[in-house]
Order: C-alpha cells, then structure tokens, then sequence
C-alpha cells in the first residue's frame, strides 16, 4: 500500500487519502519505526507542508503547517490544532515548546493541511490540524493470543540517547482488552556536522500510556474507551530557552514538565440503524512546567500551567439510494480551559480562563461513487476571563467573540484514474488570553487592549489526483497528488514586540500561497515516496514577508523489501532550498541531507518474535540548519533499536 493510499479518518467519512477533496498525508506505525524518532516532530522530515518549529530537543518542540506556527509567539495557539486521540493539547510559554510527548506511544499521525479542518476541530485553524493516535491493545495481540509482552530497546550516538519500553497487552475475551505501556528516554546534548556541541537540552523523561477497551450491546457495536497517559520531562542545568540559542536567559537549575490526559470515550456505530453513529467523548489534560533558578526573578522561578476539561459529541446520519450515499454528521465541542502562572506576576502570560463551545454540521454527499461534495459550516464562541492579581487587578473586563467557518469541497473522478477536487473554507479565529491580557509596555485600561478583531482566513484550493496500476510492472501501483492553494488573512493578528503598545494588533490583510505535490510507486521491485512544497507568504500591508514561511522542500524515499528474508531498506534525501524572503528574522542556507535505514523483522523460524533496525541519520555528516528552528540539527547519527515480543 501507498502513502496515497492509506485511509483517513480525521475528514469525515473513512477514505483513501487521493480521495480526499483536501491535502492530507497519513504518517503510519511503518513511518514511525523507519524514523526510529527521538522527538515527536521527526515526522515532519517526510509530510509535504509541516515543518518542525522551535527547538531540537524535547522541550522546544512546536509545528508549522502552510508557514503558520511558531513557538515564540503566543499568538499561534489556534492556528494549528493539535489533537491526541480527539483531545486538544496546547501549552504556551515563551521559549518553550507547546507539545510535550513522546513518538513511542502513537500508532498513526493524520496531518490535516488548511483551514478546511476547522469544520470538526475548531474554528481558527489557519494552518490545518494534526491528529495523533495512540497504540491499542490490537496492535499487538495475535489471533492465537491473549497476552503479549513487547520489550524494546533504543540507542543512537550522538548525544547518547537511549529508550526503555515495555509494554503488556492482555485480551480478557473478544469484548475487553487492555494496553499498559511505560517507556523511559535520556537525550543529551549533540554534535552538530561541523563538531559544534550543542548544550543544554538534556531531559529524562519516563512516559507511559494504559488504555482497556471494550465492546458490549447488540452486535458488539458499542464500544468504551477509557485511557490515561502522562509525560513527564525533567531536566538539571537546562537551558531557559528551549526554542532559540539564547545564553542571555541563562540556565534553569531544575525543570519539570508534566503532561496529562485522561479520556473517557463511548461509540456506538449502529449498523442496522442509518440515523445512529455516535461519538462522546469526556476528557481532561493537565500541562504543567515547574522551574527554579537559584538567584533567578520570579519569571525563572515560578509553575505554568494549562488545565482543560473537554466534551465532544457528535452523531451521523447516513442515507443510502441506488446511486448515492448521503452521510450528515451534526456534533459539539466544548472546552474550558484554566491558566495560571503561580509564583510570578509577570505581565506576559497572562492569566485567566477560556471558555469555548462550537457546534458544527457537515454533509458529505457522494454519487455514483464518482462525485463527492462536502459542505459544513461551525460557529464556535469564546469568552475570556482574566485572573485577578497584581497585574490584571479588579475591574479588567472580559472579552468574547463569536467565529463563523464554512466550507463547501467537491472531487470528480472520470474514471479510477483521474480525478480532479477543489474547495473553498472560511474560518475565523478568535484572539488568545495572551493576545488580550499581556500587559507589558501598555496600561491595561486602554481600551485599545480589547479591541482586537477576528482573524480571517479565506482558502481556496485546487488540485489533481492520478492513480495507475499495472503500470512497469503486473500488480504495481502509481498515485499522483497535486494542490496549488491561496489563503487570503484579513485581520492577521501579529506581535509589535514586548515594549510596544499595543503590543499585539491586527495586520489589515495578508497572503499565502503555494503548491504541493506527493507521489508513490510500490512494485515487487521497489517502492518510493517523494513529496514537493512550495509556499510564500506576504504581508500586504507593508509589502514585506511573513516570518514563518518554510523555504522550498524535495524529499524522496526509495527503499525494497523483501518479506521472504523479513528484510526492508531504504534510502531519504532532502533537498531544502535557501529561504531569504524574510522580515525580522535571519535567513537561512540552503542543505541537503541523506539518511539510510535497514530493518530486519523475521516472519518465522527460531527469531520469530524479534525486530533489529538500523538506520544513519545525515550519512555526510551536513552542517544545517532548518529555518524555523533555533539550533544546527544534528551531525551524522547511527541509530539502533532491538525488539523482543512474547505472546501467549
């Protein structure tokens, strides 16, 4: 199977992603394993239009999709949404990052490209939507199995990091099963390719994931799932700033983060019943960072925190005919989240609570298996409450606002091998606690302070989707993807600076806009992905560029396996282009880089059970750095992992 042709879940009714009226890229357990990633954003090295932003270790983590995102600026929170299995995660402090996980406990990563998403998950995403999915008991258990022990062990050289994982997955009966997952990774400081060690980024982090699910009611078709997983990352003599290389902020004598998310989810898919398909979900997450620095003010001193409570609810409809399928799915989200800030009365990270709450529909229409037009629509509102203390005293008002997105996206297929899709969404996106409240250089009773207008995204998209069989070879297979897209911003938030006031004002109207390709080839003789991105941005306002724009990208994986010798190897480049255009910040150089991997998992015999894999991250040992990240990347890097499993 192709990456073209893995399904998606995440866009409304389950389909192929060339079937998809929308730009998606499925990141599957075999991407994850080939990567044997360290950080959750190495899967940006091989999806068409993200890029990892902020860091290179654990803590500086963030995503950029379309050049929206980047960790230094409160004001991204919204414009990319990222999920873990339905739940929202988002964390902001400057100089840190805003997603604090671990790759070891996801099964599949949906990325989600434009503002199309906002539909079902949330107004204001300008970017697109990134879904994460965790492992399930399933994955692992055998049909001739009830318990399995999978242990599993990781080392790469530069930086001497290292993974312990254990994981025991148990089926009770056909209608329960449980997953318990503890892992524990050390990262260190690095080389970059020309001997530079980078310092300061150092984090121990035990994780873990427990999971049961199980089927009950007519037909075994509903379906509870109850999960908890927590990270934790600490640190000694870490850098404050997690995102750039900035000595200025000093060390951190100790740190601590915590992420916590807690679900409880039900399902009931009805199949003898057309009207009935519901999802409800409950969840909690809880993201703390707890720092101290001995002689430090109270900003390197002091806990911020992300608390959120979240309700999901939705049901399809499905209507059948001769020669269409009709699929309406009406639902709600609601989350009420809590900051705080104790043990400092900064005037940035601003305090308070938000509370926000959508409802959302979306039709999907398909005809004669050749047609598909989705429409939708969402209107979310939000209010924000600020906290009182010495900063945000009495009397600072709240402020709410309500965001309309919708959307119509339509794909014609002439026949299986052609089809061509195009779509236009509106979201709008609602200003952020800290887009609000931060006070710094300004009186909080101007109003001016509130008087921030909706973002505005308008999103036209355009493309071509090829797939041929057959074609070298008998049983190969051909996709070809192909979307050129324009977002026109009214109303574009931006950040003037610490000592400015306003600090944060809207930019009048602003640009993006690109293309992307994707293609896949698979045959008894080799298989390849490749992917090609092109994006500009402009602020047309003043005539210059937006900052967060990637620079033009190539990437191919050419690779054979050969499933008679459980043996799979291949070969990634990059080829990533200088990028100049910029505003405030430094441009970069252009690099490529080239990686190698080599996996051994028998299919029988006395090492059934066991996988050995091998890869060389940066075989020329390039001297780079990704635009959108504050640190070199790393020198030449041999990673290796050993699996043992034990089922019985």
């Amino acid at each position: 199977m192709t990456a073209l042709q893995r399904i998606v879940v995440g866009a409304g009714v389950e389909k192929v992603a060339i079937d998809t009226p929308q730009s998606v890229t499925v990141v599957d357990q075999q991407d994850l394993d080939n990567l044997q990633a360290t950080e959750i954003t190495d899967i940006a090295d091989n999806v068409v239009g993200l890029n990892a932003t902020g860091g290179t270790g654990a803590l500086g983590q963030a995503f950029n999709i379309r050049g929206i995102g980047a960790p230094e600026s409160g004001g991204e929170e919204g414009r990319v949404i990222i999920n873990v299995d339905g739940v929202s995660k988002y964390f902001e402090q400057y100089r840190m990052g805003g997603l604090f996980t671990d790759p070891e406990l996801y099964k599949q990563v949906e990325v989600l490209r434009g503002p199309a998403s906002s539909t079902l998950y949330g107004a204001g995403a300008l970017g697109g939507v990134i879904n994460f999915v965790t492992k399930d008991a399933s994955d692992f258990i055998g049909e001739d199995q009830n318990t399995v022990l999978r242990l599993k062990g990781s080392y790469e050289t530069n930086g001497g990091d290292y993974l312990g994982q254990a994981i025991l997955a148990h089926r009770f009966n056909e209608h329960a099963e449980i997953l318990v997952m503890g892992n524990y990774r050390n990262t260190g400081d690095y080389e970059t390719g020309d001997g530079t060690e980078v310092e300061g980024l150092e984090v121990a982090a035990p994780n873990g994931l427990a999971k049961g699910t199980f089927t009950f009611g007519e037909n075994m078709e509903q379906r509870l799932r109850i999960s908890y997983q927590q990270y934790t990352g600490g640190a000694t003599d870490q850098a404050y700033s997690q995102t750039f290389d900035q000595p200025a902020f000093g060390d951190i004598d100790e740190r601590v983060i915590t992420d916590k998310t807690a679900i409880i989810a039900y399902e009931n898919v009805a199949s003898d019943n057309p009207w009935l398909d519901l999802n409800i979900q409950l969840s909690y997450s809880d993201i703390t960072n707890e720092q101290t620095q001995d002689g430090g003010s109270d900003l390197f001193n002091s806990t911020f925190g992300y608390e959120s409570y979240q309700f999901n609810i939705d049901n399809t409809f499905e209507y059948v005919g001769e020669n269409f399928e009709n699929y309406l799915t009406i639902g709600s989200q609601t989350i009420k989240q809590e900051r705080t800030r104790d043990g400092s009365d900064s005037p940035t990270h601003a305090e308070g609570t938000d509370f926000t709450t959508g409802f959302y529909a979306q039709n999907e229409f398909i005809w004669n298996e050749k047609l598909t037009v989705i429409t939708g629509a969402r209107v979310d509102y939000r209010e924000l409450t600020p906290a009182i203390n010495d900063v945000q005293p009495f009397g600072v008002p709240d402020y709410d606002n309500w965001a309309f997105s919708p959307k119509i996206a339509a794909l014609y297929k002439f026949n299986d091998n052609f089809g061509i899709f195009g779509s236009v969404a509106q979201t709008q996106r609602i200003p952020t606690l800290d887009e609000v409240y931060d006070t710094i250089g300004s009186d909080p009773y101007n109003p001016q302070h509130y008087g921030l207008d909706v973002e505005n995204s308008l999103n036209y998209e355009a493309g071509f989707a090829i797939s041929k069989y057959d074609l070298l070879q008998a049983g190969d297979s051909f996709q070809l993807k192909t979307t050129g897209f324009y977002n026109d911003i009214q109303d574009l938030i931006t950040d003037n600076g610490r000592e400015a006031f306003p600090r944060y004002e809207n930019i009048d109207d602003a640009e993006i806009y690109g293309v992307e390709v994707e293609l896949s080839y698979t045959s008894d003789l080799f298989y390849s992905n490749a992917g090609y991105s092109l994006v500009r941005g402009n602020n047309l306002t003043t005539g210059g560029y937006l900052n967060d724009v990637a620079p033009d990208e190539f990437f191919f994986t050419i690779g054979k396996s050969m499933p008679e010798y459980g043996i799979d190897f291949g070969w990634t480049s990059r080829f990533v282009a200088a990028q100049d255009e910029v505003d405030t910040r430094d441009p970069s150089e252009a690099f490529n880089v080239h990686d190698i991997y080599l996996n051994w998992i028998p299919q029988d015999g006395p090492m059934l059970g066991w996988e050995a894999r091998f890869r060389i991250d940066n075989i020329f040992n390039e001297q780079y750095q990704e635009y959108l990240e504050g640190f070199p990347s790393k020198g030449r890097t041999f990673r290796v992992s050993l699996v043992k499993q034990f089922g019985w």
